[in-house]
C-alpha cells in the first residue's frame, strides 16, 4: 500500500507500524515525529497503519497534542522512578498537582520525605531510563479488572475514578513492571523524553519540560511564589473538604445532597471576598486595580468586591478598562498585522492617568464609554466626583502592569490577581489544566450571549493564550492579593452546557481533536443541574442568570 506525507510518498508493506515507517519520514520534521495522524484519527506509533493507501500527518513536541503526550510520558518516567526508591515506604504517593512557573509541582506523601538527595536519585534513575530505551506498552483491560488493579496497586483515586465511567475498557500503561492509567496519548518509548529537569520547590518539587513555543529548550523556571500559595491553599481546602479529585466530586454529587457542596463553595468564596473588602478599607485604598486572564469572572468579582465595601460603608465606583481603548483606527497591529486589541498601546494610558487623578484629587471627571460597534470612545455625560468614602474599582487585563497606573499615587492602589485555579484532578497523575476550565467558561458564555459556537472559541484559542502570556502573566506576581475563582462544583455544571456544542463540531474540522480530548474529559465528570446555584455566583457570569448583570 501507498503512504504519503507533505507530497513524499513510499510503499509499504500492510501490517507495518507506525513507527517502522517513522525513519523514512523523519527528515520532514525539526523535531522527532512522536504520533500519527490520518484522516480525523491520531494513532500512537506502536499502532498499524491502516490498511489501504492513506495521507499521514506527523505530530511533533510543537504540536499541542504531540506535547501533552512527551508530558504524560514524562510524568509515567517520574512516577516509576519514584516508586522504585521508595517501594515499601509505608502510604508512599506521588500527586502531579499543577504547573507552576513554566513546570510542573508535585508533592510525595507517607512515611518518606523529600529531600535534595531523593530528587537527585530520582532525576538520575530517569535519565538511565531514557538511555535504556524502555518502551510504553499499553494493553487494553476491562473496567472491572481496571479497578482491582488500582485497588491492589493502592490507587485508590483511579479505583474510585472508574466506579462512575460507563465505558466498559480501559486503556493501562506499563513502563517495566510499573503500571498506570493516562488520560490520553503516549510516546513509544523513554528516548523520546531527552530534556526534563528535577528540583525542590516549596513543600514539593518542580518537574520542569520543554514548552510548545520553543520545544528544542527547556523552558525557563520562574518562582511565584505568590501564585504558589493561592495554589497551595486551594489545594490543601479541597482536601480538606474530601474532594481532590473528581471520583471524590461524583460521589458527592450521587451522594443525593449536591447543595451542600455549592453552597459550602460559595461562603468560602463570599469569606475571601470579604476579608478582601476589610483590607481594603483598613488601609485606606482608593484604588483597587483587578486583573486576570479570559474568563476568570473579574467582572463578577468586581461587583461582588463593591458590595462587600458598601456594606461597610464605602461608596465603589467601578471603571473598566475598556472604555479607554483607543480608536480603532488607532489600534496597534500585531507581526501578522491583525489589529492587536490586548495590547497595552491599545490603552489611552495619558488620558486614563489624566482622569483617574482628576477623580483622586477631587475634580469632577466626565467619563469616557467604548462603542464596540464604531470604534470609537463616547462621551455622554458620565460625571463623577469623588467623596472621602468613595473607591474606584477598577477592571481590565492590564491593570498589573505599571504602565497602567504610572502617574497615579502607589500607596492608594490595591492590586488583585483573579484566575481560575482549580484545585481539582482527575486522579494523583492525571491534572487537570486550569486553562481547560477557562476555555469551557468561555465557551459557554460566548455561545449564550454571542451566538458564537465552540468551534469559533477554540479556533481563538490560542490567540487568546498568547496575549495573557505577553500581557497578564509576567506582572501577576505583583498582586497585594491573588483569588482563585474556580469552584470545586463548576465542572459537572459546564458539561451540561458544553457538551451539546462540542458534539457539533465536525470530524473533518481542524478543531475536532481539542472537541474530542475535551468531550473526553467532560467524560470523567457526572453532570449537575445548575438549579441551585446561587444568582450571585460567579459561574452565573458563564452560563447566565446573574444577578449581577454581568451578561
Amino acid at each position: 500500500m501507498k503512504v504519503t506525507s507533505k507530497g513524499k510518498s513510499i510503499e509499504v508493506e500492510k501490517g507495518s507500524r507506525f513507527q517502522d515507517i517513522v525513519p523514512l519520514f523523519s527528515d520532514q520534521e525539526k523535531y522527532p515525529l512522536l504520533l500519527a495522524k490520518v484522516g480525523s484519527k491520531i494513532y500512537e506509533l506502536h499502532k498499524k497503519v491502516p490498511e489501504e493507501d492513506c495521507e499521514i500527518e506527523w505530530i511533533t513536541i510543537q504540536n499541542r497534542i504531540g506535547l501533552q503526550s512527551y508530558q504524560r510520558s514524562a510524568v509515567f518516567m517520574l512516577l516509576k522512578a519514584f516508586f522504585h526508591h521508595c517501594k515499601g515506604v509505608k502510604g508512599f504517593n506521588v500527586t502531579i498537582d499543577y504547573t507552576l512557573g513554566g513546570g510542573f509541582y508535585g508533592y510525595i506523601s507517607g512515611e518518606q520525605k523529600l529531600t535534595t538527595e531523593l530528587l537527585s536519585k530520582v532525576k538520575s534513575t530517569m535519565q538511565d531510563y531514557v538511555k535504556a530505551e524502555m518502551p510504553i506498552m499499553k494493553r487494553n483491560v476491562s473496567t472491572e479488572e481496571a479497578r482491582k488493579l488500582f485497588h491492589r496497586l493502592g490507587m485508590h483515586s483511579k479505583e474510585q475514578l472508574f466506579r462512575f465511567r460507563m465505558t466498559s475498557r480501559v486503556n493501562i500503561y506499563s513502563l517495566g513492571n510499573f503500571q498506570d492509567y493516562f488520560y490520553g496519548y503516549m510516546l513509544l518509548n523513554t528516548s523520546y523524553i531527552t530534556k526534563f529537569d528535577l528540583f525542590p520547590y516549596g513543600n514539593g518539587f518542580i518537574l520542569l519540560l520543554p514548552k510548545e513555543d520553543n520545544p528544542g529548550e527547556l523552558a525557563e523556571f520562574r518562582p511565584m511564589d505568590k501564585l504558589y500559595q493561592v495554589q497551595k491553599s486551594s489545594s490543601k481546602w479541597a482536601t480538606e473538604v474530601g474532594i481532590k479529585n473528581i471520583g471524590a466530586l461524583n460521589q458527592k454529587i450521587v451522594s443525593g445532597d449536591p447543595d451542600s457542596l455549592i453552597l459550602m463553595q460559595e461562603a468560602f468564596f463570599e469569606k475571601q471576598i470579604g476579608n478582601m473588602a476589610m483590607e481594603i478599607v483598613k488601609k485606606k485604598k482608593r484604588l483597587v486595580l483587578i486583573a486576570g486572564p479570559s474568563s476568570s469572572g473579574k467582572t463578577s468579582f468586581a461587583k461582588r468586591l463593591s458590595i462587600q465595601l458598601s456594606a461597610l460603608g464605602k461608596k465603589p465606583h467601578a471603571i473598566s478598562v475598556d472604555n479607554y481603548f483607543r480608536g480603532r483606527d488607532q489600534a496597534p497591529r500585531d507581526e501578522e498585522g491583525n489589529y492587536d486589541f490586548e495590547s497595552i498601546e491599545n490603552v489611552d494610558l495619558p488620558q486614563f492617568n489624566e482622569d483617574m487623578l482628576g477623580l483622586l484629587s477631587g475634580k469632577r471627571v466626565e467619563l469616557p464609554r467604548y462603542n464596540f460597534f464604531s470604534g470609537k470612545r463616547e462621551y455622554k455625560g458620565d460625571y463623577l466626583s469623588l467623596g472621602k468614602e468613595d473607591i474606584l474599582v477598577i477592571e481590565g487585563i492590564h491593570c498589573l502592569n505599571d504602565q497602567m497606573s504610572a502617574s497615579l499615587p502607589e500607596d492608594s492602589k490595591y492590586r488583585i490577581y483573579i484566575s481560575a485555579l482549580t484545585p481539582l484532578n482527575i486522579d494523583e497523575h492525571n491534572r487537570i489544566p486550569t486553562t481547560d476550565v477557562r476555555l469551557l467558561r468561555r465557551m459557554v458564555r460566548d455561545n449564550r450571549t454571542r451566538g458564537y459556537s465552540a468551534e469559533d472559541t477554540i479556533s481563538i484559542w490560542k490567540s487568546v493564550r498568547r496575549g495573557e502570556d505577553k500581557n497578564i502573566f509576567p506582572y501577576q506576581e505583583k498582586a497585594d492579593v491573588m483569588v482563585n475563582s474556580a469552584l470545586i462544583y463548576e465542572l459537572p455544571v459546564l458539561k451540561v452546557f458544553a457538551e451539546p456544542l462540542l458534539f457539533q463540531i465536525a470530524e473533518d474540522s481542524p478543531n475536532y481533536q481539542e472537541a474530542k480530548r475535551l468531550l473526553k474529559f467532560l467524560d470523567y465528570v457526572l453532570a449537575l443541574s445548575p438549579e441551585s446555584i446561587p444568582q450571585n455566583s460567579i459561574l452565573r457570569e458563564f452560563i447566565g442568570g446573574s444577578c449581577l448583570h454581568v451578561g
